[in-house]
């Protein structure tokens, strides 16, 4: 399964709803969050976190039924919300707008690295054999021996470039 960690980062989430010293505000709060770093600050499941509400006055403890209390149904909603956006990574995976922002800032650190360190030529011939229809093995192959036609510090020059980049920096 692909998105394991986002899954059970999201499973922590249900766990929390049982714990003895369960606080709405705070685990709306950080569900909020993680939602909305899995999924964007736009997605519909954020708003419907935001919509439970324990509701105190004397009409909805009228209205409460028999052995469900608020806090109970409070609780059953946000293990819903949380069960939907499991099945949702599990069937679809992560939003391709979400990929494209968490893969932004290192795809940028390479492209760095490679306009800084290559020629004009010599990027756009990597960059050919990187977009070709070959295989993986095939294509590692011809990038290794291609930058080392280019001489032999162009691949340590090239990581390091990646390595000190800032955004790496703070990765690691």
């Amino acid at each position: 399964m692909e998105n394991t960690k986002e899954i059970q980062l999201l499973r922590k989430q249900i766990d929390k709803l049982n714990a003895a010293d369960f606080d709405l505000g705070a685990w709306k709060a950080g569900t909020i969050i993680l939602l909305e770093r899995l999924f964007g600050s736009d997605n519909q499941k954020i708003a419907q976190v935001e919509k439970i509400k324990y509701d105190q006055s004397s009409w909805a403890l009228r209205e409460a039924k028999g052995s469900t209390n608020m806090m109970e149904t409070c609780k059953i909603q946000g293990k819903e919300i949380m069960l939907i956006a499991i099945d949702e990574l599990e069937n679809f995976g992560l939003p391709k707008d979400v990929i494209d922002a968490q893969t932004a800032p290192f795809k940028t650190v390479i492209i760095k690295a490679l306009e800084n360190e290559l020629k004009i030529s010599q990027y756009k011939e990597v960059l050919r054999i990187i977009n070709s229809d070959k295989t993986y093995s095939e294509k590692q192959k011809e990038v290794i021996e291609t930058l080392n036609d280019y001489g032999h510090d162009y691949v340590a020059n090239i990581l390091a470039s990646i390595l000190l980049a800032e955004d790496t920096v703070q990765i690691l």
